[in-house]
């Protein structure tokens, strides 16, 4: 058996520290390293090659360096037209701006683009974020999305394979063409690497138009009935079930003025979740969710978008689930063909 090698330095490195205490990012730790905001044991350092020990005094912008809490997750439906940014060059609304004033500093994990909409998950640990983003996870990202005109299943064949789209390769996809509605097209999209623009960048090369790009499963998370704008917090018994850390997952949902959220939606049926096993996501297993309180967040200064054909002041899809079990677009919109 090999021993562990002695020489190695003791503790985590200074960049990983700073991210477990929920400061930043390990990359952004790293920046804020090289502009010289992070001190150890009084001294100002410049490289995030230093590991550091509890006995270490760690100090950021001149404030000692709070003890690491434990690992949080959020979910948010993330309105169309916020920015995935903790702060954006042309100024404008981030997702960052528009959370309600007393969540904790929060990193999102993966991103939507400014004019996609739905789930966004949300931690105050670097860690986790690192984890959740890695491909290696295994989870899986289902989105309803709205195209302009329509698609043959012989194109859509061509995402199932895998497709290259300008010297980029995109991994196959789960793609299911769910309806025609007039000038549009509803599909469900399922994929787990996730690049920059990805299902966008596909369709075009299909030549068709994506207009409506809708997030509603994250992995076990679903985006369930939480309104445009809203957040709803992962207790730590579901965090630690999903990772394959325990089991009995509940969701704790609150809005500002403290009032009880309606029950989220739950894939498949109600009930009680299924206790995931310790290893990646399947789309056969019910999604973490359960009961608790839930919070808004402010909504950007336009007026919420409806489902097509419903009524105004809604906004997002009704995720009520279809009769096949999925969390579905909205009901007076692109609902899956009868069978």
């Amino acid at each position: 058996m090999d021993k562990p090698d002695s020489s190695a330095p003791a503790g985590d490195r200074i960049a990983k520290v700073l991210s477990r205490a929920g400061v930043a990012s390990r990359r952004e730790a790293e920046r804020m390293i090289a502009e010289g905001r992070v001190k150890v044991n009084g001294k100002v350092i410049d490289s995030p090659a230093l590991n550091v020990t509890a006995k270490d005094r760690v100090t950021v912008d001149g404030k000692p360096l709070a003890e690491p809490e434990p690992a949080r997750l959020w979910l948010y439906h993330k309105p169309a037209g916020l920015v995935t940014s903790a702060s954006d060059e042309k100024g404008r609304e981030t997702v960052f701006d528009a959370l309600p004033e007393d969540m904790p500093r929060v990193m999102s994990v993966g991103r939507l683009d400014l004019n996609s909409e739905g789930l966004l998950l949300l931690t105050n640990d670097g860690e986790l974020k690192r984890r959740l983003e890695l491909p290696s996870t295994g989870w899986l990202r289902r989105y309803r999305v709205r195209i302009k005109g329509s698609v043959s299943e012989e194109k859509l064949d061509r995402l199932r394979q895998g497709i290259s789209v300008e010297g980029v390769d995109y991994q196959p996809m789960q793609v299911t063409f769910d309806r025609q509605q007039g000038a549009n097209a509803w599909l469900t999209v399922g994929l787990r690497e996730g690049k920059n623009r990805e299902i966008r960048r596909a369709m075009a090369a299909l030549d068709v138009v994506v207009n409506r790009l809708i997030r509603i499963s994250y992995g076990p998370f679903q985006i369930g009935n939480l309104e445009a704008g809203e957040v709803e917090e992962v207790r730590p018994k579901v965090l630690r079930e999903q990772l394959g850390e325990g089991d009995g997952p509940k969701v704790k949902r609150r809005r500002p003025d403290g009032s009880p959220g309606a029950k989220p939606g739950v894939k498949g049926g109600a009930g009680k979740p299924r206790a995931a096993a310790p290893k990646p996501a399947s789309e056969d297993k019910r999604p973490a969710s359960g009961t608790g309180k839930r919070f808004g967040a402010k909504v950007p200064g336009t007026a919420p978008r409806g489902a097509e054909g419903g009524p105004r002041g809604r906004s997002g899809p009704d995720r009520r689930p279809d009769p096949k079990g999925r969390s579905g677009p909205p009901r007076r919109g692109p609902r899956p063909p009868k069978s």
